[in-house]
Parts: C-alpha cells; structure tokens; sequence
C-alpha cells in the first residue's frame, strides 16, 4: 500500500478543503495521513507549511498531496513552490467560476459559510434546537421542526439528525419508538400531527445487536431477538402509518442525510 501525506491548508477554519478530502476515497490502496493547518494566513505560517510539505516529502519518498484554499493569491503563489501536488479550490473551481459570470470573487477567509449553503447563525439555531430535541427530549416547538426522525434505539438517529443541522441547517428533532409505542400499536401521539416531517431509519438486526450489545452487554435490550421484535414492529407502525425509512446499516450520516433531504424535499 503507498504512503502518502495529505495537507489540508486553510485561511480559515479549514472545513471547505477538508469535504473536498471526500476525493481520497476513491483511492483506497492509498495511506492518507492527513494533517490539518487551519488559519494560515500569514507568510510565516506558509513558510511553516512549506517546511512541513518538505518534511513529509522525505518521510514518503513521495509528493505530498495539498488540498487548500487560500483566498490570497500570493500565500497561494508561495505554497505553490513547494514539491507537492496541489488541489487548489480558488484556481479550479472559484476563478473559473468568476470568468464564467464576469464577477470578481470573494477571497476572504470564512466566505463559503455565508454564502454557499445556510448561514452560520442559521445552522448554529439549527443545532441548538436539534440538540434540544434528541431522543424525544422535550415536545416544546416541535411545531419549528423540519425533519423528524424515528426508529428503534441505537438505529442511527442521534448523528444523522446533528449531520442534518451542521451541514444544511435543517432543525431536526428525532423520537425514538419504545416498547411501550410497540404495545399500544402506534406512534407516540405528539406526532400524529406532524407525520409530513417524519422520516424514518431501520437498521439490521445484527447491527443493532453489536452496537446494543456495546452499550448493555449481555441484556434483553441488547438480545437479538430482541431486536429482531423491536425492527420488524417498528417498520410495521411506519408502514401503517404512510413513513418512508431508509436503512442504516451500512449507509453513512452523509448517505443517509442525502437521502432525507432528497426525499423530504428539503432545500439544500
């Protein structure tokens, strides 16, 4: 397998280049070791980057990859002379993009937050209500929730519904069904009147096993029949009540919210 070391350099927080670090998985016979240099906005810290590049260099025996996004051009002209191979978000995607539209770009460091997507203010209220509302923590304007998540314990709700708020700003609040939704037969009743916001998540008996059974070894709650019960009860109350659900097994946070925003409608 190659080594190689990837550097994600940033005049800001570092988290635009870091999703543009979603392209090494495309390459799995590769050995990423990733470092991360937010703030470099100054000289004397690209001149610290260009050391390290070249320090890596030497460990591999092979060009590092940088991933970066750097709104001033000479900081960017700069790291440029090291030996590395350059993923450059400004030179491949913003310049262009510029010439196409005939504007000059904005450069300054925190811009794709406030102008690409939801802004912070929007995704920070965002996660405040949806931390608010985990695992059915409190009915109080729920009425404000975009997306709604069920499913058994331990199915995938918690990260998906935080994913959803930090990366669209969606206010998503998420209930989980229990045992004593499965007796009575039906959804819990805060949520009757909120059923066009549901979404539901499944999981594989198996799976639900292992990670139960990480958290209450050797319990009821984490038996495998159990589980099984629990699954094929809880997909029945989402049949009957006209939910869609998608599996989590083996989908990512990412995959999942894809398919949550896809089939909810939900502005990106």
């Amino acid at each position: 397998m190659l080594n190689r070391t990837v550097f994600f350099i940033s005049d800001g927080t570092g988290i635009t280049a870091g999703a543009l670090g979603k392209l090494l998985e495309h390459f799995p016979s590769t050995n990423f070791t990733q470092v991360r240099m937010p703030f470099t906005d100054t000289l004397e810290k690209i001149k610290l980057a260009q050391e390290s590049i070249l320090h890596a260099a030497d460990e591999n025996g092979g060009r590092p990859v940088v991933i970066m996004s750097l709104g001033d051009i000479e900081l960017r002209n700069t790291l440029k002379q090291s030996n590395a191979y350059f993923i450059d978000l400004f030179n491949t995607f913003i310049d262009p993009l510029g010439l196409e539209l005939d504007q000059k770009p904005l450069t300054g460091a925190g811009i794709a937050h406030s102008v690409m997507g939801t802004k912070y203010n929007d995704r920070m209220e965002a996660i405040n209500f949806t931390l608010n509302h985990d695992d059915g923590m409190t009915n109080s304007g729920l009425e404000e929730a975009q997306v709604i998540l069920i499913g058994v314990s331990r199915c995938g709700k918690t990260p998906t519904s935080v994913y959803l708020a930090m990366q669209f700003g969606i206010k998503a609040a998420n209930y989980p069904l229990i045992p004593e939704d499965f007796e009575r037969g039906a959804l819990p009743a805060i949520l009757h009147k909120h059923l066009d916001k549901i979404f539901g998540l499944t999981i594989k008996p198996e799976r639900l096993h292992a990670v139960r059974n990480e958290r209450r070894s050797g319990s009821f709650y984490a038996s495998l029949d159990n589980c099984r019960k629990e699954i094929i009860t809880a997909e029945n109350l989402m049949r009957d009540a006209g939910i869609t659900w998608a599996d989590s097994t083996s989908r990512s946070v990412e995959e999942l919210s894809a398919i949550i925003m896809e089939r909810t409608r939900k502005p990106t």
